[in-house]
């Protein structure tokens, strides 16, 4: 720019300007018509005598014009306005051999999502330490209509799981890949209490809305949670890579934990952050229930009673071990037996799968012979009994 100026200002002017131009002054610009163009020239010095003459050098307003170059849309950035996420904090059986049985799970969904999301706990209402981040969005959603109660160990036909899914799509897998653990979900069918199910048809209804079908239902033992109408709105949890376990310790089990969650970028007493509180009870590190009780009357009249011990061990299903692993200590069982909803007998510590229900103690408790029996039987555990398998049985006679 300053090699153009020096190039135009080499033309230089002098004249003598009328009375009509007295309000000229040094700086002032002015043009000439020239050849049939205007010339602009910078009047650099005035000689007032018996006319006003002046000295002027050659100017271009152009020369101070920006240069030529590409149009650019301008545009003012928008702030990105998050809302409060949408939380599970699932206390699961263990889903990977990776992670520890004891640490529960947490789900988090929010549209926009944070880019990171953060898990606060305290003890208190203050006090609040970092526990996890989370990084990846959870594949969240609700039961679009009721899901009745459903059969355990074999394929549940009959039912149908209709759900409205927040993000992500979902396939139908071959009963190779489902068994291998594809297309697994859970249900909150209460409050704090998770049925783990897998679909193998899912159909796509409409947007978000998915009708799943071919279920396999009360999977890693949460047989428990199956036994009652789910009504529609109740949460589902997509069981995949999303999902994140929380770093709690097995000394922070049993303890109600005031948690934040939102965006990491915010503190925990921000109002963006879901306030809820949350109990672990180390779901993980209990035992699933037994199975396949068999119940014969013998000669004497005393009952023998005998069933078959599950293990919460993700390699228990396997078709290769020898024996089904043992996760717990040592091999024990509480009994009860029961007449409607009244416990008649309970025994405890037995430590082989089998019980003997004499004579003298069927007296006893029912003052006759039965033809039936209803129990509930528990494997002990770590943290106490696990889940009870209930059933009632018919008794067979000895031949």
């Amino acid at each position: 720019r300053a090699l153009m100026e020096a190039w135009v200002g080499r033309e230089t002017l002098s004249t003598s300007l009328p009375p009509s131009q007295l309000a000229l002054d040094p700086g002032d610009v002015v043009s000439l018509a020239n050849d049939g163009r205007l010339i602009d020239y910078r009047i650099t010095k005035i000689n007032d005598a018996l006319s006003r003459g002046i000295e002027a050098i050659r100017t271009d307003a152009a020369l101070y014009d920006l240069p030529p170059g590409q149009y650019r849309a301008v545009t003012l950035p928008t702030a990105t306005v998050y809302g409060p996420p949408e939380v599970a904090l699932m206390d699961l059986p263990q889903l990977l051999d990776s992670v520890p049985p004891h640490r529960p799970y947490a789900a988090i969904y929010a549209k926009p999502w944070y880019g990171t999301a953060a898990i606060w706990r305290s003890a208190t209402t203050s006090g609040f330490t970092l526990l996890d981040t989370i990084p990846q969005a959870a594949h969240m959603g609700v039961l679009a209509a009721d899901l009745p109660a459903g059969p355990t160990s074999r394929f549940d036909l009959g039912s149908e799981l209709m759900i409205d899914l927040s993000s992500g799509t979902l396939t139908s897998v071959t009963d190779l890949e489902l068994f291998a653990g594809a297309n697994t979900l859970a249900v909150e069918s209460a409050p704090g209490v998770w049925e783990i199910l897998q679909f193998g048809n899912a159909t796509l209804i409409s947007a978000g809305r998915y009708s799943l079908k071919r279920l396999l239902r009360g999977q890693r033992g949460t047989e428990d949670a199956i036994g009652n109408l789910v009504l529609s709105g109740a949460k589902i949890v997509l069981l995949d890579t999303s999902l994140q376990p929380l770093s709690l310790a097995v000394a922070d089990l049993g303890i109600a934990w005031n948690m934040r969650t939102g965006p990491a970028s915010a503190a925990p007493s921000d109002t963006i952050m879901q306030a809820q509180s949350f109990t672990p009870n180390g779901r993980g590190l209990v035992p699933f229930a037994p199975v396949q009780a068999r119940l014969r009357r013998l000669a004497n009249g005393d009952l023998a009673l005998r069933w078959l011990r599950r293990d919460r061990a993700l390699a228990a299903d396997s078709w290769v071990l020898m024996q089904v692993p043992q996760s717990e200590a040592s091999e024990i069982y509480d009994l009860e037996i029961m007449s409607g909803g009244a416990v008649m007998r309970t025994v405890t510590g037995l430590t082989t799968p089998a019980f003997t229900y004499t004579a003298a103690m069927q007296s006893a408790d029912f003052g006759a012979a039965i033809p039936s029996l209803t129990i509930r039987i528990y494997q002990i555990g770590a943290l106490g009994r696990g889940v009870p398998f209930a059933t009632t049985l018919t008794i067979k006679e000895s031949l």
